[in-house]
């Protein structure tokens, strides 16, 4: 992999990368370091698959990783992945900013005591409140085979990613080879990844999210449409309405363990 960074002249600082798939001193921060106005090049052999994360370097580095500079690199086996019909790439991570009120593209001054303490204003999927919803919606077919590539930047805190109506089959845990397989919801450490396959078999809007679930109100919250024909044979809508009746001894649910 051959990497160029440049700087602008108008820069206030130097940069660099870090590549958590370079068997490299700091990931290549040492010999990506770019004062403002140069350009570095350096290279390195990416000999491991798995998906890894990329950030700024240079100090202070939560700071530059709080602002976005970070992005996702996958590593595929010789052999290839598994052929799927739709793939996707989702990066959470989180905003610490002085006024919290207004727009996040304009809130680019980084609370440094919020971010001490973790208290993060947004926790967004790639970089801002609603890139994945509304107009922006991911989409796919029934039937079809998806792969969500899915990455945390932080800088501070765990995701615990969830796709609301549907398991996933396979869980390539920590974005490495070891594979899980039926799983609710995982856990992506902040600088670490995952890859998630599923196929959809019921058409609707399914929404995902950090199932730390106060943050999908701070933005971590996506969709994926799939359209095609129902599938009764695995989902059926509302059957019936009626009034509760208390009386029933049918009406009485006992919340809790349902097997």
């Amino acid at each position: 992999v051959e990497v160029q960074l440049a700087n602008p002249v108008n820069g206030k600082m130097p940069h660099s990368l870090d590549f958590h798939s370079a068997a490299a001193p700091e990931g290549g921060a040492m010999a990506s370091l770019t004062a403002p106005g140069k350009s570095t090049t350096f290279a390195f052999r990416a000999t491991t698959p798995g998906l890894y994360l990329y950030h700024c370097g240079t100090m202070p580095v939560g700071i530059h990783i709080g602002k976005g500079m970070f992005g996702l690199m996958l590593v595929e086996p010789k052999e290839g992945l598994p052929k799927v019909d739709k793939e996707f790439y989702i990066m959470q991570n989180e905003f610490y900013v002085k006024d919290a009120h207004g727009e996040l593209e304009t809130c680019i001054m980084t609370d440094m005591a919020k971010a001490e303490y973790e208290l993060p204003d947004y926790v967004v999927f790639n970089g801002k409140v609603g890139s994945l919803t509304g107009e922006n919606v991911l989409k796919a077919k029934v039937g079809d085979k998806v792969r969500f590539f899915v990455g945390n930047a932080g800088p501070n805190k765990i995701s615990s990613f969830h796709l609301i109506g549907r398991t996933f089959d396979t869980v390539y845990v920590e974005g490495g080879t070891l594979q899980n397989h039926h799983v609710q919801t995982t856990l992506i450490p902040s600088g670490g990844t995952t890859t998630l396959e599923m196929q959809m078999n019921v058409p609707g809007k399914y929404t995902f999210v950090d199932h730390s679930i106060f943050r999908a109100e701070k933005g971590a919250k996506g969709q994926i449409v799939v359209e095609g024909k129902e599938n009764k044979e695995l989902y059926t809508d509302k059957i019936k309405e009626e009034k509760y009746d208390k009386h029933n001894p049918d009406a009485d649910v006992n919340a809790g363990f349902v097997h």
